[in-house]
């Protein structure tokens, strides 16, 4: 434990009382521990136009870039560039409203969620509905065709689903990759863990090894593991303990999470948690989990990489600090290329710059097929 938060443990159960204390950081941790239970926060719209919403200004609401706005009962639209800015206040143009009705006054969340449904519906790309079978269960999957011998296997982020990777398997479609976009324990329609928390990889991992020997039964010569945010750190945990490790032929990290105490806090500040609260939270997530530190450090720092890798982090991100993708890719420099995507959110790199992102990853992808 840091002197800096043994102050903070000490002040707060002092102030609060040991069971309040104790209350206090397990309900900051619920939001990274939980599956499916972390939601960013909600700004209002002010004023609608032809073409235009505008909406309270925030550090996500006037980023560039294209975005969904969400709110309740299913309702989804699409902004893209900021059109003006001031007075508290971010106009934006409207792209289109798919789903349930927006109006003045509407709390919406925006996110990376451009694009939604399946690849058939999003993309126009035949898929099947398929299973890995792994320890736990039957994890639903999304099988697209090709004839590459290498396989992309697609691992979605934390508060995310399998509409994440919708945005890049147009690419992977026209390189002729065959794809499995998949599940792992917690997410809805797949097997619980066993004791209903997340554990950042640490045991996510078994289900996507699962997910790598289903494609090589299917056919697949190699594999390249495509993950987003903690998706991209159980893409590590695999490439390292998988017993299919020498079919990894690359590894594909948008905004992995590789200081796991610095993105906790920062999680939980990004919930609305005070700086204390973050520090308790954070604690609450540790004991909870029992995650091995040293084994995330030993995961950070790349010592069992073995793949190529392409990382791809916003220096600006909010989450997962730049200085520990810069020093990954430092201390990997013989396997990792980084490309930053300035400006951008969280794992909402393709959306600050979709024609730069996917370039990248074609570059990167064209010579491991």
């Amino acid at each position: 434990m840091r002197w800096g938060t043994a102050a903070v443990v000490a002040a707060a159960a002092a102030g609060t009382g040991a069971a309040a204390f104790l209350l206090l950081g397990r309900k900051v941790s619920d939001q990274v521990v939980q599956p499916g239970t972390a939601a960013p926060p909600r700004v209002e719209v002010l004023e609608l136009g032809p073409g235009r919403v505008a909406l309270t200004a925030t550090p996500d609401t006037v980023r560039r870039g294209h975005y969904a706005l969400e709110w309740d009962e299913g309702g989804h639209a699409v902004v893209g560039e900021v059109l003006g800015s001031g007075g508290g206040r971010v106009t934006r143009r409207l792209e289109r409203a798919e789903y349930g009705t927006l109006a003045v006054g509407t709390e919406v969340r925006i996110t990376a969620r451009v694009l939604t449904g399946d690849p058939r519906s999003a993309l126009g790309l035949d898929f099947v509905e398929t299973a890995v079978v792994g320890e736990l269960g039957a994890f639903p999957a999304w099988r697209t065709p090709g004839i590459r011998g290498t396989w992309a296997v697609l691992i979605h982020g934390a508060a995310a689903d399998r509409s994440q990777a919708l945005p890049v398997l147009r690419l992977l479609h026209s390189l002729r990759m065959p794809t499995l976009t998949v599940t792992y324990r917690g997410d809805a329609g797949a097997p619980a863990s066993p004791d209903g928390l997340a554990h950042f990889g640490e045991t996510e991992w078994q289900d996507i090894d699962a997910a790598i020997r289903t494609a090589l039964d299917l056919g697949a010569g190699k594999v390249v593991l495509c993950g987003w945010s903690i998706g991209a750190t159980i893409a590590l945990h695999t490439a390292a303990h998988s017993a299919h490790r020498g079919q990894i032929g690359g590894l594909v990290l948008d905004s992995p999470v590789l200081d796991w105490e610095e993105s906790v806090r920062r999680a939980a500040g990004w919930f609305g948690a005070s700086p204390m609260l973050a520090e308790l939270g954070t604690l609450a997530a540790q004991g909870r989990t029992g995650v091995d530190l040293a084994g995330f450090a030993r995961i950070s720092s790349g010592a069992d990489l073995a793949s190529p890798a392409l990382l791809l982090q916003s220096p600006d991100d909010p989450l997962t600090p730049w200085a520990a993708a810069r020093r990954f890719a430092s201390e990997r420099d013989d396997l990792v290329s980084l490309h930053p995507v300035p400006h951008a959110q969280h794992a909402a790199l393709w959306n600050a710059d979709p024609a730069g992102y996917t370039e990248a990853l074609r570059r990167f992808l064209t010579p491991l097929l």
